[in-house]
């Protein structure tokens, strides 16, 4: 098995020891975005549906970067800190996928990195 992995600057950079995305085989693992903006590093509005369009940027340029689109995701996992924001998140997110959109889950976690409301990770199969 090899692991190829995919990194651009049209994204955040990895706060961290892990990769933006990891590509093997037909697959391509994303990492987690949170609403970052890549040219100025900070955190875009508090505005949970203003957070969740940065995140799906953030996350078509990762898949642009590895020569793939929202058409190839798969599986994605939203982590919300308050789950009385899942319908404002879901308008945004479901504006990015044409059907059939991808399988997902949504989970409520206690805190996100930077403070962000919001962060979804994605599966991708070309």
């Amino acid at each position: 098995m090899s692991k190829i992995a995919i990194a651009t600057d049209r994204a955040p950079s990895a706060i961290g020891p892990y990769s933006q995305a990891i590509s093997t085989g037909s697959m391509m693992f994303l990492s987690g975005q949170i609403p970052i903006d890549p040219a100025s590093g900070a955190l875009v509005s508090s505005d949970v549906s203003a957070q969740t369009e940065q995140v799906m940027k953030n996350l078509a340029a990762v898949l642009e970067a590895g020569g793939l689109s929202f058409k190839n995701v798969v599986k994605t996992t939203i982590y919300l800190t308050d789950l009385n924001d899942f319908q404002a998140v879901n308008t945004v997110y479901g504006s990015f996928f044409q059907p059939p959109p991808p399988a997902r889950a949504t989970v409520e976690v206690s805190a996100l990195p930077k403070g962000s409301r919001v962060e979804i990770d994605a599966v991708a199969c070309s």
